[in-house]
């Protein structure tokens, strides 16, 4: 599913990656997703030859950036009294991070075709009628709890502006997807809008097939406007 960022907060996986920038909090990561179990500040410190207070900075810092995950074991085996506190140790996240600028969403895309087709095998229903009603099904499930329409379309990577009375989105999530595939991407991102917009309770609104240089596919026009007539899907 698309993620839906506030305006003024800085993409997490932007800042994620960014955490990386530093060499040596880079060499800590590098060390710890290669090692089969958790490792402690003490031993990432001996490996790579650090100042433990130093590798217990960096490694606080990759944690709270989501890029590793901290759990505590007792390394001595004991349990019960005099056992000692369990050692804070630190291994990969589950957490995937993948920065795109301008930004691109193919694992949504790629879903959703899953979906459809695992549908179309199952019930008989043509692939292109069950994509475009999965994608519809998710817009309405991104609106979910949102009130604004151009607020959750730039939270979401579409760039959009106004212009006149329409919203023009100057970023397709789906870009080199579309370029290959234009039929078919061009009508789920329709259809992805389209359901965005019943989600909203936005009947102001239309999304309408509007293709043109350096925009995406999909055009947001005044439902009473000559222009906002939607093309045959």
């Amino acid at each position: 599913m698309f993620m839906d960022h506030p305006k003024e907060a800085a993409r997490p996986d932007v800042s994620a990656v960014a955490a990386l920038d530093e060499p040596t909090r880079r060499r800590l990561y590098n060390h710890v997703v290669r090692q089969q179990g958790p490792v402690s500040r003490d031993e990432a410190a001996e490996a790579l030859g650090l100042a433990r207070q130093t590798a217990a900075f960096h490694l606080d810092r990759l944690a709270d950036e989501s890029l590793l995950d901290v759990v505590y074991e007792r390394r001595s085996g004991r349990t019960g009294p005099g056992a000692g506190r369990p050692a804070k140790l630190y291994k990969r996240s589950t957490k995937q991070v993948t920065v795109s600028l301008p930004e691109r969403h193919y694992e949504l895309a790629g879903r959703l075709l899953a979906q459809a087709l695992e549908e179309s095998e199952a019930t008989g229903e043509p692939v292109r009628t069950a994509l475009h009603r999965k994608a519809r099904e998710l817009g309405t499930q991104l609106a979910e709890g949102k009130t604004g329409v151009f607020d959750l379309l730039e939270g979401n990577g579409f760039e959009p502006r106004c212009e006149g009375d329409a919203i023009v989105l100057g970023n397709c999530p789906f870009h080199a997807l579309a370029r290959e595939h234009t039929q078919t991407v061009c009508g789920m991102n329709l259809h992805l809008l389209r359901g965005v917009l019943e989600g909203l309770d936005e009947d102001g609104l239309q999304a309408c097939l509007e293709p043109s240089p350096g925009h995406c596919c999909v055009r947001l026009h005044p439902a009473s406007s000559p222009s906002g007539t939607a093309r045959p899907s």
